[in-house]
């Protein structure tokens, strides 16, 4: 049985992730956002397997260096948003600089696709490919646990002003693929409080 924990990291309130077999006392970090001295604390006596990120903004990558450094661990992104990473003009961290500095970090070791299954921790992750908010946008699921960066969010959805976004790409995602899923499934989004499925799909004034 996996333990999901939740910190809030950066002036944006980012989501991070921590999923973790305590059988096998191995986790994967979904989704490392900016200041995690929080999350690397949790970490110190944990196997990390993995990195995954949503994607690539520099809410959401803003911790890869340390965890990365401090665990010996592999990145996964789609690679629509590879160049991102190294990049803090698509990352966007340029555009705030009273938030953050310019943020770059090391080059992902593994891309991600559409349909994709993961092997971690001992359970299965399937990726859906989920753009609209950025283009290499994804989804995770594992079990009854959507990880939904900022696709969908509890009464609201991402935002799909910034470069690369597309707000008919958006609602696709959203009625397409994270709707298509059972009304029980939980949604833990990359800002915010827990939802699911259903709630938003009866709820939510923007879908």
């Amino acid at each position: 049985m996996l333990t999901i924990e939740s910190f809030s990291l950066g002036p944006l309130e980012t989501n991070a992730y921590l999923i973790l077999n305590p059988e096998r006392n191995k986790a994967i970090v979904i989704d490392p956002g900016m200041n995690p001295a929080a999350l690397i604390r949790r970490i110190q006596d944990i196997e990390v397997e993995a990195i995954l990120l949503t994607h690539a903004h520099f809410d959401h990558m803003g911790g890869v260096d340390e965890v990365r450094k401090l665990k010996g661990c592999p990145v996964y992104i789609h690679d629509l948003e590879a160049e991102w990473l190294t990049n803090p003009k698509l990352n966007g961290s340029v555009m705030w600089p009273q938030v953050s500095p310019p943020l770059t970090t090391d080059p992902a070791e593994y891309a991600l696709d559409d349909r994709q299954t993961l092997q971690l921790i001992g359970h299965t992750f399937a990726v859906m490919h989920t753009p609209g908010h950025s283009p290499g946008s994804v989804s995770f699921l594992c079990g009854n646990d959507l990880f939904s960066g900022d696709v969908l969010f509890r009464m609201s959805v991402g935002r799909t002003d910034l470069p690369g976004g597309r707000e008919t790409d958006l609602y696709d995602s959203i009625h397409n693929k994270l709707f298509a899923l059972s009304d029980d499934v939980k949604v833990y989004p990359g800002h915010g409080p827990r939802t699911t499925i259903g709630y938003e799909r009866a709820n939510n004034p923007y879908v």
